[in-house]
């Protein structure tokens, strides 16, 4: 994980000097600090500037949770759990997740955005606090916390010189410069403002535009304007609603309408979104990408670059302002059903480019798009008649929840959205043959069988074959994962007969082959695994599908490894590891560290197998342990603790083991692709080897041959 999540500054940071020092002071003295104040006087880049200068103070890095675009209070936990870079397969909550994750490191928590989910958000930090005593939080929002222990920062407005050091410099990097006879009207803008840096940013894009003089004479309307029918509202209220109000009056009506519309995005958004959701009779597609950019050089929208490519957001309070300009123009709900839509439509289209040489692609967009689809799940839950789409929606993601690490959050969706009762059935069956394959990964059984037999079930009522096979084919999964090898040959085989009738061919219907070759391979039939695993690598190959690719590397490696091909072993799992790990998938990710444990064994170097074995601990309880309490899947971790145990002697293991439970996942990533160990090595690792430290890339083993008498793992002994 990286030490620090922050984004970088696009713009010179102005003033705060004092707020600073006290901010670095409370946070040296309290474990909770909020940084209070009104909308847009720059809690979130103080709190951001402040946490970088401080970073060093923790060992384990600092970590952003943005809050602002998240509705479900169920959801704060997950979101924490996603702002750390956490993956978890097991049926743990996440509260637990975190818990444990934060015990014992020292990191400090910048949560921003909260206000509207401050009950949640406070109860989940006072119980990580309380249980993590070297966690430190930094909160900005509206409003304390009113957590025991809570220091509060109340951010006041920038005082007149740095406001107005700070409106000159936005105007200069808008393209005007002010003239110093326009000093005296600029400290006036300033003190109109409040010195409230939102404001002062939204005036600095209009000053290419017109004078410092033409601005405060318009000022002086706008504020009558938006004061109207508001007497006795909160000062700081009238304050931010003045100043994004003014920006608004500045802006064309086709200006004015797009921000209205693009209030309904929850998170970033592409230019064929915003074309599609917020085109029409009063904006033709083809004006929106003129009047986005008027947007985005008025600073109303932002550009931001992600790995799904290039993106726009809105501020919060100036989304907000447009969904009160949207809802007065009562077409809240049709955008809302159009931004749903869209999402629905991206959904679709992720689904069937997973099974393509577009998959890392998707996996990037959909991650982009997740606040957006959260947002469309809602929507389709709010509306009892649209059930059946949030059940469409939550079925159609699952590439997204089983091959992107997201078990945990997939299966919140796919239990609400099959909570409530819908008219359509092949969207209630494919979103029940999902949850099954979901609760299969997290270990929870009852649940799996519970999901797939209703699903099997219905299917047979519905004359649905398709979701009849995919209930047959997880069943089949569940079998072998219990080492019911027989009934897991004979259900895949049945559903892969189905398919192949039906003539439907994606990563489900390999994955299926990859699981029989499995099953096959466990009960000694290595040839005939092979050949299924090869003609599925072929395809992949065609496809330029990447994600059952490595798995059908997985089971080629532990052929190869069987055989005593340890170089060709090494090889198929070092691509497998790249790929799970690109992906986060973690399932995939632990067990091709363990077998190359195994791997690296059988080339001589017990020192580094334990390392990769304890580095996979850490892996094993995100995912579940319950998962593959398979005595086959678990055969290659058993034989080489026994093996490598044997050579190291206790002692020897335990540390080297030790050394590997203490990697990140990316150091651990990094070690077991480093290159593999070469007898005769200088300075090697054996039976009395002590622990090395950890560095980039494969560290140097010693020269010790194993001591006479040591055993050799053999080709038939990792089949196990």
């Amino acid at each position: 994980m990286r030490r620090s999540n922050l984004p970088a500054e696009l713009n010179r940071f102005v003033g705060r000097a004092a707020e600073q020092d006290e901010l670095a002071l409370l946070l040296g003295e309290f474990r909770l600090v909020t940084v209070v104040g009104v909308g847009g006087v720059g809690k979130t880049r103080l709190a951001l500037r402040s946490a970088a200068a401080l970073q060093k103070r923790f060992a384990d890095g600092v970590r952003l949770a943005e809050l602002a675009s998240l509705r479900d209070p169920d959801l704060v936990a997950h979101a924490l759990v996603e702002a750390l870079g956490l993956t978890d397969h097991t049926v743990r909550g996440p509260r637990e997740v975190l818990v444990e994750h934060l015990a014992e490191r020292r990191l400090l928590l910048v949560v921003d955005g909260f206000e509207h989910l401050v009950e949640e958000c406070a109860g989940l930090l006072r119980e990580l606090l309380r249980g993590c005593p070297g966690l430190t939080v930094l909160a900005a929002g509206r409003r304390p916390l009113r957590v025991d222990g809570e220091a509060v920062l109340t951010l006041p407005p920038m005082t007149d010189a740095d406001a107005v050091e700070l409106l000159a410099g936005r105007a200069a990097e808008a393209g005007a410069r002010p003239a110093g006879s326009e000093a005296g009207v600029l400290r006036e803008l300033c003190r109109r403002l409040d010195g409230i840096p939102l404001a002062l940013e939204l005036a600095a894009a209009r000053l290419p535009l017109l004078t410092a003089e033409q601005l405060l004479r318009r000022l002086d309307d706008r504020f009558r304007l938006l004061d109207g029918g508001r007497r006795g509202a909160l000062a700081r209220h009238q304050t931010l609603r003045t100043a994004i109000g003014w920006s608004h009056e500045l802006c064309t009506p086709e200006e004015r309408l797009l921000w209205a519309r693009l209030s309904v995005f929850a998170g970033p958004f592409d230019l064929e979104a915003v074309e599609y959701v917020c085109g029409g009779a009063e904006l033709p597609a083809d004006r929106v990408l003129d009047v986005l950019g008027e947007l985005l050089a008025q600073s109303l929208v932002a550009r931001e670059d992600t790995a799904a490519g290039p993106r726009y957001r809105m501020l919060g309070t100036v989304a907000a302002y447009g969904a009160e300009w949207l809802s007065a123009l009562g077409d809240t709900a049709r955008m809302r059903r159009r931004h749903r839509d869209w999402y629905m439509g991206l959904a679709t289209w992720c689904e069937l480019e997973w099974f393509s040489p577009r998959q890392a692609e998707v996996a990037a967009a959909t991650d982009v798009a997740l606040p957006n689809l959260r947002a469309a799940l809602e929507l389709c839950l709010e509306v009892p008649e649209d059930a059946s789409l949030a059940q469409h929606l939550a079925g159609t993601l699952w590439f997204y929840w089983a091959g992107c690490g997201r078990l945990s959050e997939g299966r919140h969706w796919l239990d609400r959205s099959l909570g409530v009762a819908a008219e359509h059935e092949d969207a209630r069956l494919k979103a029940l043959w999902v949850l099954g394959y979901v609760a299969i990964l997290q270990g929870d059984d009852t649940a799996a069988v519970a999901a797939l037999h209703e699903c099997a079930e219905r299917a047979r009522a519905a004359d649905n074959a398709m979701a009849g096979a995919y209930a047959t084919h997880r069943m089949g999964c569940l079998a072998l994962l219990s080492d019911d090898l027989p009934r897991a040959e004979e259900l895949i085989g049945r559903a892969l007969d189905a398919y192949r009738e039906m003539g439907e061919l994606n990563s489900n219907v390999l994955m299926g082959q990859v699981e029989l070759a499995l099953a096959r391979a466990f009960q000694g039939d290595l040839e005939g695994a092979v050949a299924l695993c090869a003609e599925v690598r072929e395809i992949c190959e065609e496809r330029g599908e990447r994600w059952t690719r490595a798995y059908a590397l997985y089971v080629l490696a532990y052929a190869a490894l069987a055989g005593g091909d340890h170089t060709a072993a090494r090889g198929l799992l070092t691509e497998c590891v790249t790929i799970n790990h690109a992906f986060h998938d973690l399932v995939g990710l632990v067990l091709a560290l363990e077998l190359l444990a195994l791997v690296t064994l059988s080339e001589g170097d017990p020192a580094e197998a334990a390392v990769l074995q304890g580095a996979a601990v850490p892996v094993w309880d995100a995912v579940g342990l319950p998962l593959f309490g398979s005595a086959h899947f678990n055969g290659p971790r058993l034989l080489c603790e026994r093996r490598a145990s044997e050579a190291l002697g206790g002692e020897g293991y335990a540390a080297w083991y030790g050394e590997g439970r203490a990697l990140s996942l990316d150091a651990a990533v990094d070690r077991a692709l480093a290159a593999p160990w070469a007898p005769g090595a200088p300075g090697a690792a054996g039976a009395g080897a002590q622990p090395r430290p950890f560095r980039t890339g494969r560290a140097p083993v010693p020269d010790t041959r194993k001591p006479a008498g040591s055993p050799t793992t053999t080709g038939g002994e990792a089949a196990g």
